[in-house]
């Protein structure tokens, strides 16, 4: 018997240092990892799991999907309102083309012309300043070299300054752009 109590002894003692300390915070956290990973092995290999997974890679192409749609609706959208009017300008250009010829007749023209050519300078502005407003711009050509971008080359003339071959030596008409879209191509006759 006696020996019956001391191998019980022991074997509490054992039972005793077997046992890790930890606190409570610590058997939360381990619970709830255990649980995590009996729930994950639990799951992967059914026929469930494998629907999930598959609905859910569905879901997430979906969204991603629908992402590049709502970018691309918004870009599509930014370019429509940007060029909204670009009808409009395009159809305005030839009467400020209209204006500077006016002005340059009158500004040539003998006599007192300075009312005319005040009012008409005053006119042209406006109108320039409010399609300036909207984006437009004039394209800058004169002495500059032929960008095919921007200018389109109507004539050649030879020129027997190195400096002035592949320049624009005259603007026959203006080019413009509209938030940075050519709307018209400067004509230009550059040198040969």
């Amino acid at each position: 018997m006696k020996r019956h109590k001391a191998d019980s002894e022991l074997h509490n003692e054992a039972d005793e240092v077997k046992e890790p300390i930890i606190d409570d915070s610590a058997k939360e956290s381990l619970n709830v990892d255990q649980k995590e990973v009996e729930e994950e092995k639990g799951v992967e290999g059914t026929p469930e799991s494998a629907e999930i997974n598959r609905l859910n890679d569905k879901y997430l192409r979906l969204a991603a999907e629908f992402d590049n749609f709502r970018r691309r609706t918004l870009k599509e959208k930014q370019e429509l309102i940007l060029t909204a009017g670009e009808d409009i300008i395009v159809g305005v250009l030839p009467v400020l083309d209209d204006f500077e010829r006016a002005l340059d007749m009158l500004n040539k023209a003998d006599g007192d012309n300075s009312t005319a050519i005040e009012g008409t300078d005053l006119i042209y502005n406006k109108l320039l300043s409010f399609l300036t407003s909207k984006g437009l711009k004039v394209i800058e050509a004169q002495g500059g070299e032929l960008d095919t971008d921007f200018h389109e080359a109507i004539a050649q003339i030879p020129v027997e300054e190195k400096k002035k071959k592949n320049r624009i030596i005259d603007v026959v008409q203006k080019g413009y752009t509209l938030n940075g879209k050519v709307i018209r191509f400067a004509k230009v006759v550059v040198g040969q």
